[in-house]
């Protein structure tokens, strides 16, 4: 996030814990290049996560890399912060080397549906989808489940989930890493979250986890999948500005949260 200075003046005033310790940052913003991997992750195998998809994103500034979930033959999910701004994205699907997906689409943003109450200011609501030509599923392609719709959910507090993407390996990396990386990561209490983030960053929108042994996502992973048992349970959102080996806590968007919203853009359930 590039202007948290004027968020700690336009909430100098507000009460103890709600404005951060550590600035939140999204992966995207840590570098404007395309490379690396998650920190310290594992090598990917063929088709282990099939449901990925590489997301690269063009404007008239520039472009970016984020990561992103199939969640029906002709819907992604990802993040708003990859969206925002851009004018297309080519995705690829099927990937395990970055650069050898099975296929690929472009897609104009007039195909995007970008939370029409996101805030980048305080990383709210930080999620997007993106309409598709309609894909055939294989080993290789294929969607992850998302959590049915209920009138509560699990806040997933304790169990462990896993994380994936191309993002940076370290806080230092400059090397292109060609593989697929995957971490596993413990899902924390909101409140532990916010002991870094600030209550005003960290609310019912938002699902962290600790980052032990400099495991963590990172630049390239936004907009990424957080998965457990192989349901979709959070889109990659932010991280500590002081790096994604700090060991302060990864934020992701809390699908559960959004799950209505998810249905009445795209029709997708459960």
């Amino acid at each position: 996030m590039k202007v948290f200075a004027v968020l700690l003046l336009a909430v100098a005033t507000a009460s103890a814990g709600v404005l951060p310790k550590a600035a939140p940052l999204h992966p995207r913003d840590r570098t404007a290049s395309i490379q690396g991997r998650i920190t310290n992750g594992k090598d990917a195998v063929a088709d282990q996560f099939p449901y990925q998809v590489g997301l690269s994103f063009s404007s008239s500034k520039g472009g970016w890399w984020c990561g992103g979930s199939i969640i029906a033959a002709n819907w992604l999910v990802t993040a708003a912060h990859c969206t925002d701004g851009a004018e297309s994205v080519t995705a690829s699907y099927g990937a395990t080397v970055r650069t050898s997906p099975k296929f690929t689409q472009t897609i104009s943003s007039s195909d995007f549906i970008q939370h029409e109450s996101y805030v980048s200011l305080v990383v709210r609501n930080d999620i997007s989808l993106i309409k598709t030509p309609t894909i055939s599923f294989s080993a290789a392609v294929n969607k992850i489940a998302l959590p049915a719709i209920a009138s509560s959910y699990s806040t997933y507090v304790g169990q462990t989930a896993v994380a994936s993407g191309w993002g940076l390996t370290s806080d230092s990396a400059t090397a292109v890493a060609s593989h697929l990386q995957y971490t596993d990561l413990t899902v924390i209490t909101n409140e532990i979250c916010s002991e870094t983030y600030g209550t005003l960053i960290v609310n019912a929108r938002v699902i962290c986890v600790g980052t032990p042994n400099a495991q963590s996502t990172c630049q390239g992973d936004s907009g990424g999948p957080l998965a457990l048992d192989g349901t979709l349970i959070g889109i990659t959102s932010f991280g500590s500005a002081a790096g994604c080996e700090s060991g302060a806590p990864a934020a992701f968007t809390r699908v559960t949260y959004f799950l209505d919203w998810i249905k009445a853009n795209s029709g997708v359930v459960g």
